[in-house]
């Protein structure tokens, strides 16, 4: 046995020692990783479960816009890339959308955001940006979009874990929102973390969506991860006619299309929580929106703040940030990921950067999973894996976060497809509640092995997973749920993240037909540098905010 492992099983046993010492412990049983591997868990679907999630029509009174004029609407919070600066964004005027459209003027509204430590006082006043975007098709019988205008304004110079209250919007058109709040994250340490991180992927605009958003705000987060497939505009024609499978229902669509007052509809149902609590979103497939001339991700790209700059990427697609001791890296899948490509070089600067001094935990997120055994989805991020996966076992990542797949997964410690215990936990969260139904089907049950062919990496035509081992073994689907898999289950609902100190975390996972405060899966999720030690920081100030 190698020195790595006897030094595991030491502390593994230390640790159940401890907790024999503890009293009472056994009536409050979580486990740890520190337990583990465990063995793998499938629980059963429940038929009972809505498993087709409808989308709240146009009429519904949640969806509609409810200001006047140039009144702000869909305001939202984003954090950049530390404590001491957070994003504000919102929409004003109404977009358009039809054969005749005329885009707004983004110079005819002004980008105010007036804040202070007092609603009463709002002493500080911050200007920025506004932009509109298009959605054009090059083809006859489908109908354009404008949007309204979009503000992004960046606060600077904030307090670390204050409350701040504030109003945007144009003051000389007495066009100004109701004052909102937010607190700011801490500052960045090995003991200072966010209360509660929220974490939720493949949203859209269905009445499931509304039941997890209302879940989990009542879980009080501190901040909210969208791990892609936000609005799924893109289900429907530019006539507003949608249904659940796009290329089933569409086969003969010229392009793509999208319905992107569904963008506004998702602004307008998130606008409660989102406008007192930061939102940090990641592209899925969902956001690609094909238009003329071959542009992708436009919507995604000009609707939410990002970091990029501050963190010194090149694109809306992937950046990193900070939240107390925690540096989370959000990758995209869905562009250019090659060892020589620029996505990787800037990972690979960025990962050197990271002083796990002052930021203990590192938590990496992009859309599809690595480590999926659902029949939806399987393997399809195979190449991705390969490119990357070795570089973010070398710097140490904890967790990995993933959506795409509709349904939860949660791993036992992993790296290339063997348990290891200083490889990352990776969780899928896919399921906070789209029409596209919900993933049911493993692929280790006979028959739902999906056809290797069939299953390449979108957009980029390649086959990663035709060589395929695992152990002594050399298959595409394994014929149980694999070692990997601690704990599996299709239900809609989300997680909450509770960083306790530089090595304990507490995750819990709920699911919407639960009560909010009770969990469908928990654990407690342990670091060990002592046994997994990673590379010192290696570059200087690369994500220092500018």
């Amino acid at each position: 046995m190698s020195t790595v492992a006897l030094r595991f099983l030491h502390v593994h046993h230390a640790f159940l020692l401890l907790l024999n010492l503890l009293p009472g412990f056994a009536h409050c049983r979580v486990p740890s990783t520190l337990e583990g591997p465990f063995d793998p868990v499938t629980v059963p679907f429940d038929l009972s479960l809505r498993g087709n999630a409808v989308d709240l029509p146009s009429s519904d009174p949640r969806v509609r816009r409810r200001v006047q004029g140039f009144e702000p609407e869909q305001i939202s919070l984003s954090l950049s890339t530390t404590h001491d600066s957070v994003w504000v964004s919102w929409i004003t005027g109404e977009f358009q959308i039809g054969f005749d459209i005329k885009p707004l003027d983004p110079k005819t509204v002004s980008s105010v955001v007036q804040y202070g430590t007092s609603r009463f006082d709002l002493v500080h006043e911050a200007r920025g940006q506004s932009l509109i975007y298009n959605q054009l098709y090059p083809f006859d019988g489908l109908q354009n979009y404008t949007s309204g205008i979009i503000h992004h304004v960046r606060l600077k110079g904030l307090e670390p874990s204050t409350l701040y209250y504030y109003q945007c919007g144009d003051p000389s058109l007495q066009a100004m929102s109701d004052i909102y709040y937010f607190r700011t994250m801490p500052i960045s340490g090995p003991h200072s973390y966010p209360g509660k991180v929220a974490i939720v992927g493949d949203l859209g605009v269905t009445y499931n969506t509304t039941t997890t958003i209302g879940h989990l705000t009542n879980n009080e987060p501190d901040l909210l991860l969208l791990i892609g497939d936000v609005s799924y505009a893109n289900l429907y024609l530019t006539n507003g006619t949608g249904a659940d499978c796009y290329k089933c229902t569409f086969p003969q669509s010229p392009i793509h299309e999208s319905y992107q007052p569904r963008w506004d509809y998702w602004g307008r149902i998130m606008q409660n929580l989102v406008s007192k609590v930061p939102l940090m979103v990641v592209e899925g497939n969902h956001e690609t929106e094909i238009q003329a001339d071959n542009k992708t991700f436009v919507a995604y790209s000009s609707r939410f703040a990002f970091p990029s700059e501050e963190s010194r990427s090149l694109s809306t697609l992937y950046y990193s940030f900070n939240a107390g001791g925690i540096h989370f890296i959000m990758l995209g899948a869905y562009i250019n990921y090659d060892r020589k490509g620029e996505q990787y070089n800037w990972l690979e600067r960025d990962l050197a950067s990271v002083d796990r001094s002052i930021t203990p935990w590192l938590i990496a997120i992009w859309h599809p999973p690595w480590y999926s055994t659902y029949e939806a989805h399987y393997r399809e991020a195979e190449c991705m894996r390969v490119e990357m996966e070795d570089l973010l076992y070398l710097y140490g990542v904890d967790i990995v976060f993933n959506g795409h797949v509709h349904a939860y997964e949660r791993s036992n410690r992993v790296y290339n497809y063997s348990l290891d215990p200083c490889g990352p936990v990776h969780i899928a969260v896919g399921d906070g509640g789209n029409r596209e139904k919900m993933a049911i089907k493993f692929a280790d049950e006979p028959g739902h092995c999906p056809d290797p062919l069939s299953t390449p990496y979108p957009r980029h035509g390649r086959f990663c997973a035709a060589n395929f081992t695992f152990g002594q073994e050399s298959k595409f689907c394994w014929d149980h749920q694999p070692d990997y898999s601690a704990f599996r289950e299709a239900s809609f609902g989300y997680g909450i993240l509770e960083v306790k100190n530089e090595t304990w975390a507490l995750w819990s996972w709920y699911r919407n037909q639960d009560s909010y405060k009770e969990v469908g899966d928990q654990i407690y999720i342990v670091r060990q540098p002592d046994i997994c030690p990673v590379p010192q920081k290696v570059w200087g100030d690369f994500t220092a905010s500018i």
